[in-house]
């Protein structure tokens, strides 16, 4: 069940606080779904609210220590008012013994539920409600229930859809196949009518598709196999104005056919996120990514040979275990000959259970820093001398918000224009041309022919 409601006003009032990936805040529009069905309405203060849910990230050590703060906090808010329900929810209490330790630490949190079962919710609030005990229910097995759980959308034109959960890739740095289980794909008819649902609504205008690795999808429909190439041609086929994104994508499933389908398919966005992680084979190696640096570098180039317009990005992660400074360089290198429209660096984090946390040659704070600080540098070059041949040139640009002084807008390549026009409407299509750029904005303005 779909819903798009933003809100009666009622009694009693919800404070989410989401951290982490797009797939945690998909998720936190099915936990308001499923409060609103209890008759709760969101509010911003979270000191007014009469329930308090955390839904956690555990990809890196310092979220976490972020979020334990913040939840640490919630205590002068119960001593003043008992009654508010604190609920932990998602990756964080999913590791093994975690939501044990969460308890005795905050022994004022009342839910406590993980990645598997945050459908759940609301029942366990009915249980507090009614019973005044503590709810501690972490399952290893899936339940996904999409097509049950009512969703409270929190954008304006763009709408997530789940397709697939879980991963089996097993990066050794990764602790999201503990947390998040094995992969499940959804059914495509479930897919297929979810955005049919969505375009009948008119106001979105993107649908992002969602899994922790949309290349692996892998599903039927009328006893035949779809694939996620094939996916993306089914949900282009549907009529509608409207763009298709996803993420996030591993090079390793990247294949042949699926880079004609984000060619040909009009309605796919052409922009893609391929996280690289490092530019060293052998550091790939290590964290068992499955794939080589030429392998890598075979099929940027495929992706520009077929979609010379098309937009990367990446994620990269400094300072991984036996990270050489040759390893490193190779890293500068590789995103040199990319060229990468946008790519998010992080420092290496080690997480509990997995392979890395115990790897030899762990890499010095300051090391990382150091590199991070160089890599970033480099980006920021190439973004701005990609900008800088931007100027002159036309897009067509979805309006995505509009402010007292100007309109910003989305290019189908994944460029970001600001438009100094505030009279736009948001959720229309205009062309532009770009005038001028700031740094590595685009400033442009609407197109009104020769």
């Amino acid at each position: 069940m779909l819903l798009s409601y933003r809100g009666f006003m009622n009694t009693k009032l919800y404070h989410i606080v989401t951290y982490g990936c797009q797939m945690n805040v998909h998720e936190s529009e099915k936990i308001a779904g499923q409060l609103y069905a209890l008759s709760y309405t969101a509010t911003d203060n979270i000191e007014l609210a009469d329930i308090i849910i955390f839904n956690t990230c555990c990809i890196r050590e310092s979220a976490e220590t972020k979020e334990i703060g913040n939840i640490g906090a919630v205590k002068t808010i119960k001593k003043s008012r008992p009654n508010v329900i604190v609920a932990v929810v998602g990756c964080m209490t999913q590791q093994k013994g975690f939501a044990e330790n969460l308890i005795k630490k905050f022994p004022f949190i009342n839910i406590v539920l993980g990645t598997h079962n945050i459908n759940k919710l609301s029942n366990s609030i009915l249980s507090v409600l009614n019973d005044r005990k503590r709810i501690n229910e972490i399952i290893d097995s899936c339940d996904y229930t999409d097509k049950n759980v009512p969703i409270i959308r929190d954008r304006t034109l763009n709408a997530w859809v789940n397709i697939m959960y879980g991963c089996n890739n097993f990066c050794t740095y990764c602790i999201v196949p503990y947390v998040r289980g094995r992969e499940v794909s959804r059914l495509t008819e479930e897919i297929l009518q979810d955005v049919k649902e969505l375009v009948q609504q008119k106001n979105y205008k993107i649908i992002t598709l969602l899994g922790q690795n949309v290349n692996s999808y892998s599903s039927s429909l009328n006893g035949e196999k779809v694939d996620f190439a094939k996916l993306l041609r089914l949900i282009n086929n549907i009529e509608g104005e409207f763009r298709i994104k996803f993420m996030t994508s591993h090079p390793k499933d990247l294949s042949n056919e699926l880079i004609s389908a984000i060619k040909e398919c009009k309605k796919v966005s052409k922009y893609l996120h391929l996280p690289v992680q490092s530019g060293s084979t052998q550091v790939l190696k290590r964290m068992n990514r499955r794939y080589t640096r030429e392998h890598y570098l075979n099929l940027i180039e495929k992706l520009r040979t077929k979609i010379p317009d098309i937009a990367l990005s990446t994620d990269i992660i400094v300072g991984f275990p036996g990270e050489t400074e040759k390893d490193f360089e190779d890293t500068c290198d590789l995103i040199q000959k990319v060229r990468y429209n946008g790519a998010f660096v992080f420092m290496f984090s080690k997480r509990s259970g997995t392979v890395a946390e115990t790897m030899p040659n762990q890499i010095e704070l300051a090391v990382k820093r150091e590199r991070i600080h160089r890599l970033l540098e480099i980006q920021k070059q190439i973004n701005n001398k990609m900008a800088d041949e931007e100027i002159g040139k036309k897009f067509e640009v979805l309006i995505e918000e509009v402010t007292e002084k100007e309109a910003i807008a989305s290019t189908s390549f994944g460029k970001v224009v600001r438009i100094k026009d505030a009279n736009l409407r948001v959720g229309s299509i205009v062309d532009i041309i770009v005038t001028n750029v700031k740094g590595s904005k685009l400033i442009g303005e609407v197109y009104l022919g020769e």
